[in-house]
This record gives C-alpha cells, structure tokens and sequence, in this order.
C-alpha cells in the first residue's frame, strides 16, 4: 500500500517492512495493535497530536503502553499547557483518521517530540498512515523521516 508516509520512507532511500492487521473499530488501541502485529507494545509507537497554549499544534509519538504525559510535553513545547487535539479535528489538520495519525506524510507539518525509549530498540512500528497497517523501521530511520519533515518547516517559514 502506496501511502504518504510510505511515499516519504521510499524518497529517503529508508528501509522499511509494512505489516497488516485487521481492523475492529471498536477496539482501536495501540496495545491491540501491538498484538495483532506480534510486536511488544514498548515497540509500537502512536501518535498524538496536541495543542499548545503557546506554540500551537504538535505531534507526540510515544509507546502504545504509555498515556501522553501532557505536562511534560507542554514543557518540551514551551507552552505551560497542552491538550489533545479532539478526533474530529484529526483529518482536517493531519490528513489522517484516528487510529492512522503519522507524521510522516501529514497533511501539514508540526514539531515532533518522541519518547526517548524510542531509540531503546532495533526496530519500532508507527502507523503507515491508515488504520489496518503499521510500518516497522529502524528508530534511526524514523527520526531521520522526521528530521526531514521538520526540516520542510523551517523551510516554509
């Protein structure tokens, strides 16, 4: 499957292994995710999107076991406070739908801040930008993609 975030993967020379899962649109958890991939749940990354008080959106990847810790973030930031973007905002601002969010190829740019444990393991998986398949690349590889992203940023200031 040819997504935007696949298309960004293939344009940086990036290895990268898609995995599919079937999809329940009741249950649609990272842990579950984790499972239906046969990965450990610390390996599977998902990704918020938050806005801040300050600096205004960004995304924030972290494992599928955790919950975003939103004073942290907000100080990563700058801002003194952030809060998740609501899911019906999600695709207008990402291009996305819930349960498929990425950076990666996201409809518009925004600052990424990524749980340190993401460089913890030889190979992590993150959404390849639609619900039912997961993209599992190296964590390098990964911050390299979003380096690239951000770098699109500074670029269009």
């Amino acid at each position: 499957m040819k997504t935007n975030a696949v298309r960004l993967l293939e344009s940086l020379g990036l290895h990268y292994e898609l995995r599919e899962y079937e999809v329940d649109p009741e249950d649609l958890a990272a842990e579950t995710v984790a499972a239906k991939i046969g990965m450990a749940p610390e390996q599977v990354f998902k990704t918020l999107l938050a806005r801040g008080d300050r600096n205004g959106l960004c995304f924030a990847v972290v494992p599928a076991n955790t919950e975003l810790d939103l004073k942290a973030l907000a100080a990563a930031a700058g801002d003194r406070k952030t809060e998740l973007v609501p899911v019906k905002e999600l695709q207008g601002l990402t291009g996305y739908i819930r349960g498929g969010v990425t950076v990666l190829g996201a409809k518009k740019a925004f600052p990424v801040f990524a749980d340190d444990t993401i460089e913890l393991w030889d190979a992590i998986s993150v959404s390849a930008g639609v619900r039912g398949t997961q993209m599992i690349l190296r964590p390098e590889d990964y911050v390299r993609a979003t380096e690239a992203v951000l770098a699109d940023i500074a670029r269009s200031k």
